[in-house]
């Protein structure tokens, strides 16, 4: 086992300064070992070396003040948990001073304490703001209480919790349910990390998803601490592949610590035991970390941790940009071993997860002198406390922005230039419009780091220039598609490819998947879908560049793999997703792909499903149709109402759907009756808006009137998803049920090529004209041969419908 702390000579105590003594001499239930101090000592020497510190009885008087911080910070997670009132004073609380129903994640937010105070502590010493995310989200009372302490606040969190009575204010606003008028939660506080968490950028209330991103978010020359949970090392396997994407040339500093407190909610961990740490230890080193345990109980041995595991991979990346070594570079890795819910009762047992005491202090005596027994030893008389804040607290001086502002939460990359559209006019796949943009989207904006995140086939999707030009990124190159600085993110793991692309908000985005294997990404996206949409409430809105998640070999071309690989779900539950920040788009063609792309790539804080055919498919719209509809949504594709008889109105959604349409509305042409067909392009314009914000994006009254006239209530529908959830989220659209079809995929394939798919999903054409008889209360017959009418209706032979589709 490899570390980056080197050892030191035992410090001699005689020699030691007062100062150093009375730091070693720990506070509360803060202890310091030997090996620690020995660190201790190393990092001063290195720190005043470095100019960074005077002398060395600055660094431990900084020590010092951090010891009484986390004391301070543990007391405080105590009283969120359990309290409605704080006193600073230290006297005891009264029955009537406790929740009635207390809550929280008390043993995992204890655990974090000390680690985010010694980030603090960190950035103070070197007089630089590194950037923090912590996988565990439901330990966010850790974060809220040093923030607190520190004054490192959001305005609305600082006017409530730093004025009179501001501590007690915390307490009770923790857990505490209530809500405004509208609904939405009354205080700045919530249960996971949210945006009135200061510096916080991601939920972590899905476990692993920190541990797949980090390595994608830092740019060079800033640096990232991740806090991650021992349990998170149970979820996906490609949270081990940090190195062998991490690059010193366009990725920054990333200092991984695990707190490894041996516990899940209910049960020990793998890791909670001594082998079960060691085999660990060797799993991290087989893939390319460097691991080392340390003592996760005391906030210097984080500081020394932190400190030399950014000086290790600093001279690691040196090392290989210079060619002395090759990638991938070993990244440090610490463990903080220590105890679930260290600092107060029960720790070490099940019940510190959550609500540590044997019952409710409210009502238990023995509780309440249990609660006023642990946490007797963590207070800090107030005058001590702040001057600790003080020592730590020196931004202004220092001239280095507050922890809330960090590098990753101010991400504002330049707006991207837009290069030239090349409109095209003959059959080809829309995806090669995709292909061709981003290639030129990349070149154009070479300020823009870019991640393209593959599971498996860029060729097989069409995106050979981009496979050309950008390149898998690997250790060991086997041919021109691969090289060690390639931009393309790519392994069977759509989680970790997804979120290399979610990280990666200082740049250029491309995700592109089948369709079925785009579920397996829904977690990731949607976690960060909601930190957005979060963000924008509280009127601090993510500025990070959109990007399309591509959904191709979709459902209805990729029949011939059964039907594991037909599933419409992900457009489906992207379209559940407030549009505002979620949008779903059904391209139809290479020019409408084309025109939509620009306002993909420029939207600030939202993502783009876009459902892509792969397959060649012919051009429907010209360039000013593909921009007029990229502007509003759907377009009147064809209209024939020459009879004076009110048309029916045909809408699809959809590539292959739009062609079944055009081909039906041939037959209702050929027969004399009147038609309008519109394309929708992005279903979600046409919704009724949920609240104001997605009110924005949505089209008003007027505008789907002209589209959609309300006079036209015989309505056909054809849709590429589940009909159901179409007509649920369109409801508005279908303003009289009974006269209203809506076909789609109904969870019937196999097999099949695109024809067959859309015949055993009843979304032929021929069906199409069948459910026209239908609203019309017309005879199917009307439009249909007899061998065509005994088709749809499961008579006859398929093909007679079948034949002849592109």
């Amino acid at each position: 086992m490899s570390s980056p702390i080197k050892q030191v000579p035992t410090p001699d105590a005689t020699a030691a300064s007062p100062v150093f003594q009375c730091w070693q001499q720990g506070y509360g239930i803060i202890r310091h070992s030997e090996a620690t101090a020995r660190q201790v000592q190393a990092l001063a020497q290195k720190l005043v070396a470095a100019g960074q510190q005077p002398d060395a009885d600055s660094v431990y008087r900084k020590l010092i003040a951090l010891d009484r911080l986390t004391s301070a910070g543990l007391w405080l997670v105590v009283h969120m948990t359990y309290c409605n009132r704080v006193d600073i004073t230290g006297a005891p609380l009264q029955p009537k001073d406790f929740k009635t129903a207390p809550e929280g994640h008390t043993g995992g937010a204890l655990n974090m304490v000390p680690a985010y105070a010694a980030y603090l502590a960190l950035n103070n010493l070197t007089g630089q703001t590194r950037s923090w995310l912590m996988g565990q989200g439901h330990c966010v009372a850790a974060i809220d209480a040093i923030n607190v302490l520190t004054g490192n606040l959001h305005p609305e969190q600082k006017a409530r919790y730093q004025a009179a009575d501001g501590l007690s204010r915390l307490a009770s606003d923790f857990y505490s349910y209530r809500q405004k008028p509208d609904g939405s939660m009354a205080s700045p506080l919530g249960s996971h990390v949210n945006p009135h968490t200061a510096g916080g950028i991601i939920e972590g209330g899905y476990l692993g998803f920190a541990e797949l991103q980090y390595a994608h978010m830092p740019l060079p020359g800033e640096s990232l601490v991740t806090f991650l949970s021992d349990g998170a090392a149970e979820e996906q396997r490609g949270s081990d592949w940090v190195p062998r994407w991490w690059r010193a040339e366009d990725c920054g500093q990333v200092l991984p610590v695990m707190i490894a407190n041996g516990r899940r909610i209910e049960q020990r961990t793998e890791l909670g035991t001594r082998e079960g740490l060691e085999r660990f230890e060797q799993h991290l080193e087989a893939r390319g970390f460097a691991p080392f345990r340390f003592d996760g109980k005391d906030p210097a041995a984080f500081v020394c941790a932190l400190y030399e595991m950014e000086t290790a991979l600093a001279a690691n990346g040196e090392a290989a940009k210079k060619g002395e070594t090759a990638y991938p570079v070993q990244i440090p890795y610490g463990i903080a071993e220590t105890v679930k819910g260290f600092g107060f009762f029960g720790a070490g047992q099940n019940s510190a997860h959550n609500l540590p005491l044997p019952g409710n202090p409210r009502l238990d005596t023995r509780a309440r002198d249990l609660f006023q027994e642990h946490i007797a030893p963590l207070w800090v008389e107030p005058t001590h406390l702040q001057q600790a804040v003080a020592e730590l607290n020196e931004h202004a001086l220092q001239q280095r922005p507050l922890e809330r502002d960090h590098a990753l939460t101010t991400r504002n990359p330049p707006e991207p230039s837009i290069p030239a559209l090349p409109w095209g006019q003959n059959q080809s796949s829309p995806m090669s419009a995709v292909d061709e943009f981003f290639r030129a989207l990349v070149k154009d904006n070479p300020g823009l780091r870019p991640r393209v995140g593959n599971p498996d086939e860029l060729a097989s999707n069409r995106l050979t220039g981009i496979l050309a030009d950008l390149k898998h990124r690997v250790n060991d190159p086997e041919s021109r598609q691969e090289s060690i600085h390639g931009k393309i993110i790519t392994a069977l793991n759509e989680e970790a490819v997804v979120s290399a692309c979610l990280a990666n908000k200082a740049g250029l985005n491309l995700v592109a998947s089948y369709e079925a294997f785009c579920v397996k990404m829904l977690g990731a996206i949607r976690q960060e879908l909601i930190f957005a949409r979060h963000q924008k409430e509280v009127s601090r809105p993510a500025r990070w560049l959109g990007f399309p998640v591509i959904a191709t070999s979709h459902t209805w071309e990729n029949g011939k793999n059964e039907q594991s690989h037909q599933d419409t779900t992900f457009c489906e539950a992207m379209l559940g997703e407030m549009s505002d920040v979620s949008r779903v788009l059904f391209p139809a063609d290479y020019n409408s792909t084309l025109a939509v792309l620009p306002s993909v790539f420029t939207e600030r804080g939202r993502i783009s499903c876009m459902v892509i055919p792969k397959r060649e498919r012919p051009c429907v719209f010209n360039a000013g149709e593909a921009e007029t509809l990229a502007r509003h949504g759907a377009l009147v594709v064809d209209e024939d109402t020459s009879t004076g008889e009110e048309p029916i109105l045909l809408i699809a959604s959809g590539a292959y759907q739009l062609s079944e349409a055009i081909r039906a509305c041939e037959r209702l042409r050929e027969t004399g009756t009147a038609f309008r067909l519109v394309y929708l392009q992005e279903p979600g314009r046409f919704r009724q808006p949920r609240d104001p914000h997605e009110a924005a994006f949505c089209l008003n009254e007027f505008e789907r009137e002209r589209l959609f006239p309300h006079r036209l209530q015989r309505r056909v529908a054809l849709t590429h998803m589940r009909p159901e959830v179409f007509r649920g989220h369109l409801h508005n659209l279908f303003p009289q049920p009974s006269h209203t079809r809506v076909l789609g995929y109904v969870n019937r394939g196999g097999t099949l090529n695109e024809s067959g798919m859309l015949f055993a999903n009843h979304c032929s054409w021929g069906h199409t004209l069948e459910a026209c008889a239908e609203v019309l209360d017309k005879p199917p017959g009307a439009w249909l041969s007899s061998a065509e009418l005994a088709a749809v209706e499961g008579r006859g032979d398929p093909s007679v419908i079948t034949r002849g589709l592109p």
